[in-house]
């Protein structure tokens, strides 16, 4: 695979190919401004970690998975599956139909489907635990401390925050109170229980005392 051509953007080198500008213009199709603005940064965040920790990667996947990562997270979101799964379908979708291969598209679909799973994320190939360090690092402040603080203030000073905690909030309830049975088993789960009335998820404890065996 040839060496992408780079640019810099909010003072991180990153890819400049026309799959990346793809993705950037779907992302901001399909996202709300806040949300854009989060998977950019999210984006610069991995990429950024990569290239601090000397980490070897595809610069294209790590772009394309982190860039397409929320495009099902929104107040339309009608399922059927968990947010994560649908959007990871849509985004292997995506870079299948701009030539990657079925390894390269795979990778976009496990950073997608596992975005918000870094107990499982941050130990698979380096693109999927990039994209998830990234994302971690914008959403709770994974690595904080790795990435200087300049770099950090300037991101975010051309990609605001936008009141994300609140709009994080308000869409994550959303979704708990609407489609509480892809939330059981995600970090949606913890914002139904503290913030939608009525909302209670089934308890694994009796899923496994309910098998349908003798024992």
């Amino acid at each position: 695979m040839d060496k992408p051509a780079h640019r810099t953007l909010a003072g991180v080198v990153v890819p400049d190919t026309p799959i990346v500008d793809a993705a950037i213009e779907h992302a901001r199709q399909h996202c709300a401004p806040y949300l854009f603005n989060h998977v950019v940064r999210s984006w610069l965040f991995a990429a950024r970690l990569g290239q601090l920790q000397n980490v070897v990667h595809d610069e294209e996947v790590l772009a394309v998975g982190t860039l397409l990562h929320d495009i099902t997270l929104n107040e339309s979101f009608a399922g059927p599956r968990r947010f994560e799964v649908e959007g990871a379908d849509l985004a292997r979708h995506f870079a299948a139909e701009r030539g990657f291969d079925r390894r390269r598209a795979q990778l976009i679909w496990d950073s997608v489907a596992l975005n918000s799973t870094p107990s499982i994320a941050l130990y698979k190939e380096s693109e999927v635990a990039l994209a998830t360090a990234g994302i971690c690092f914008d959403v709770i402040g994974l690595q904080y401390d790795v990435i200087p603080a300049a770099e950090v203030s300037r991101i975010i000073a051309e990609f605001p925050r936008m009141q994300i905690k609140r709009q994080f909030r308000r869409c994550f309830c959303h979704i708990a109170s609407t489609r509480p049975e892809t939330s059981y088993d995600n970090f949606i789960r913890d914002f139904g229980e503290r913030f939608v009335e009525g909302y209670r998820a089934p308890s694994v404890v009796d899923l496994v005392d309910a098998a349908p065996f003798a024992e």
